[in-house]
């Protein structure tokens, strides 16, 4: 393929994903007025699921409890980022909750609110160790914004062997 193939190719791919992406937003956002979404809360929830499987409890209503806290910390923690940074995460979840966006992005082909813990970890892994920087950022934001939301909790600390901070 010649370079100027290649840059037509790349600048039509471009341009379809951000008008999908700018549309799925519009339709669909992941994070609004301050909270997530019912998009964005299916989409963390796998997400909590696979990334924080062992630490979770193992009795179905206590997991289903940790994870609503989780969401609620999540909500927390985007709305205290920076006002560009509540567009960005809503397009990625906005994206992420579609049939072609989860497959192409996620490289999973299971809705999320039926993913196993296994499944939504193989794709988390995929997006980690992908060529595509894109798809690394993705899972960096996916993966950092539900660690922290879920470890800074004290009740969270004890597992991690964490006595909590100093008293001064």
């Amino acid at each position: 393929m010649q370079r100027r193939t290649l840059l037509k190719h790349g600048a039509a791919t471009s341009a379809a994903l951000a008008l999908v992406g700018g549309a799925a937003a519009y339709i669909k956002p992941g994070f609004e007025r301050g909270q997530l979404t019912t998009v964005g809360r299916d989409v963390f929830r796998a997400i909590g699921l696979g990334v924080l499987d062992k630490t979770l409890p193992d009795a179905k209503a206590s997991k289903s409890a940790a994870l609503d806290t989780l969401l609620a910390d999540i909500g927390v923690l985007i709305a205290a980022l920076p006002a560009h940074a509540h567009a960005e995460v809503s397009q990625l979840l906005s994206i992420l909750s579609t049939s072609a966006g989860r497959y192409g992005l996620a490289g999973l082909d299971t809705p999320w609110a039926e993913a196993t813990a296994t499944q939504v970890q193989t794709a988390l892994q995929d997006m980690r160790f992908s060529s595509l920087v894109v798809r690394q950022q993705a899972y960096a934001a996916l993966h950092d914004i539900t660690a922290g939301a879920y470890f800074s909790r004290p009740d969270s600390w004890t597992m991690l062997g964490y006595p909590g901070p100093l008293t001064i």
